[in-house]
């Protein structure tokens, strides 16, 4: 049978073998022999470039059109794929659409940071690696933990990086990492690097160090230093008018520390502008529990620092004469790039609540929309949540400042939430959502510039330590689905009609043997929705979800 098989096919062979002699010596297919470009992805989806999708950290996401209530379930939606990479992914990864890739086409790349100091990109929609660097200079590792358990077992790339589409040649993202080398000693640089192939840009990076004046922990010759092995950069970075903004939180409570603000210009990495929090005292870091400094349209930054020293007398202004401000709600101006406290809050009870760990600082500030109130007058309100279950609600404008006996805030819920805060709130129409440690995730509708007292829905179920942290996705005000990650020894993903959260349209668990499952729990992470799928960081990767077909 072959040789008859031969016998028909040989002259077909022959010409075909003739043609490829041909083709060889052909001029115009030299020319040809590389791979034919990588088409665009088919769908592009909206950039993700900062913590929790804006400034005003709303964790909204409004032109998601592929995801819908119709569609997330069990039986259409599911795990595509993990990720894997070298360390917990304790940053949100963040997203672009349409990046050109030297030698690799154009891609909707995923950006993921980890906490052995690498940075990864990746095709968001087929998971392949397109770039990593690590930010670990030569003979360098991840810094230990300081015998803390906050984040651990190494300490690398922690709060979640921004990104700048039309910085430098191909757009930059910044982070901050740390690191400690062969000496013992640490260090904390911001580095910059460009989005199409993990480069340094802008000369980076740039090593953190800062000074102010005070007396308090770790100062010397009237001024407080910023010693780099004390310090962990935990909140969000925030981009805002040209300048990178960091916060910096402690390991534990182990002293001596303050809380810091250092600013640097996004195109030299020059540090431009830094305050002190407690310069004269000591603790009062920012953590946030992973959240990002918050700013609103007019380049004001809000924040939520943690207990520590706050001076009870108050100078002609209402301000405390020390220049110490430990576990407030705080407006910080940032006018000419320079950081100063324009106006903040303080519970009357701060005495109490510092002296009992019970501070605000667990949670994140959420700058909400400007809203009227029944007279038609405009409202600008940010929310912040902390340890002791109450949510507070201030006027941008006026924030209350401290009164020993009162409370003079614009609105205050005592005991709204069941539980503490270690995550911060999403916005979408109309409505705040909180998910409290060992608490259901509770709405509350704002109807004349006022919260709810109390929720107008809330999920079936509760979340274990450290409560969540929802995202929204929705085209416009329809198709919402809100989104939440439940930490544990097997992480899940829920999805929640958020206008009635006691809807469940899905959760990682439902499906039968374990399709979905994705890995262990990661405590801070925050999904990340666009394009139609949806991204969950993880101790040694991230889980991606999506239409199944």
């Amino acid at each position: 049978m072959k040789l008859h098989l031969f016998r028909y096919l040989g002259p077909v062979l022959s010409i075909a073998f003739i043609c490829l002699l041909l083709a060889k010596c052909n001029n115009n297919s030299q020319r040809t022999s590389q791979p034919p470009p990588v088409p665009p992805p088919s769908t592009s989806g909206t950039n993700v470039s900062t913590y929790h999708n804006d400034n005003g950290r709303s964790g909204q996401n409004l032109t998601e059109t592929i995801l819908t209530p119709a569609n997330v379930n069990s039986a259409s939606f599911g795990k595509l794929f993990v990720i894997t990479v070298d360390g917990k992914v304790d940053a949100q990864p963040l997203y672009l659409a349409q990046v050109s890739i030297p030698n690799k086409g154009t891609h909707n790349v995923l950006y993921v940071a980890t906490e052995h100091g690498s940075v990864y990109g990746f095709d968001a929609d087929s998971g392949s690696m397109l770039w990593q660097v690590s930010m670990l200079a030569a003979g360098e590792t991840p810094s230990d933990d300081h015998g803390c358990g906050q984040i651990t077992p190494e300490i690398g790339v922690t709060s979640t990086p921004v990104i700048d589409p039309k910085a430098g040649t191909n757009g930059t993202i910044y982070m901050v990492a740390m690191s400690k080398d062969g000496a013992g000693n640490y260090h904390q640089r911001l580095h910059a690097l460009d989005v199409t192939t993990g480069a340094e840009e802008f000369s980076g990076p740039q090593n953190v160090q800062a000074s102010f004046p005070g007396t308090g922990d770790n100062s010397s010759g009237g001024s407080v230093v910023f010693a780099p092995g004390q310090y962990a950069e935990r909140a969000g970075l925030l981009l805002l008018n040209g300048v990178v903004y960091t916060g910096w939180t402690s390991h534990c409570d182990i002293r001596p520390y303050t809380g810091w603000i250092i600013g640097f210009n996004q195109t030299t990495l020059a540090q431009v502008s830094v305050l002190n929090l407690t310069p004269n005292g000591n603790e009062g870091s920012i953590w946030m529990s992973g959240a990002g400094l918050a700013a609103d349209t007019s380049g004001n930054i809000f924040l939520l620092d943690a207990n520590g020293t706050f001076d009870s007398a108050l100078n002609a202004n209402g301000f405390p004469n020390q220049g110490d401000f430990g576990n407030a709600f705080l407006k910080i101006s940032t006018a000419n790039s320079q950081l100063a406290v324009a106006d903040y809050f303080e519970m009357s009870n701060q005495g109490t609540e510092n002296d009992s760990d019970e501070d605000l600082g667990s949670g994140g500030a959420l700058v909400l929309p400007d809203v009227s109130d029944g007279l038609g007058h405009t409202h600008h309100l940010a929310v912040g949540a902390g340890k002791d279950s109450n949510i507070y609600v201030v006027d941008r404008d006026a924030m209350g400042r401290f009164n020993p006996n009162t409370n003079n805030i614009y609105q205050e819920i005592r005991g709204a939430l069941s539980g503490s805060i270690f995550s911060m709130p999403a916005y979408f129409n109309n409505t705040v959502y909180y998910g409290a440690v060992g608490d259901n995730i509770k709405a509350f509708a704002v109807s004349n510039a006022q919260l709810s007292v109390t929720p107008t829905s809330r999920t079936g179920n509760a979340f274990g330590y450290p409560g969540a942290t929802p995202s929204i996705s929705a085209n416009g005000t329809s198709d919402a689905i809100l989104w939440a990650a439940e930490n544990g020894s097997t992480a899940v993903l829920h999805a929640y009609d958020p206008t009635e959260l006691s809807r469940e349209l899905y959760n990682s668990n439902q499906a039968s043997g374990g399709r979905d499952q994705f890995g262990t729990g990661n405590k801070f992470i925050t999904p990340m929705i666009t394009n139609g799928k949806v991204y969950v960081g993880t101790t040694n990767g991230v889980g991606v979800f999506g239409l199944l077909q």
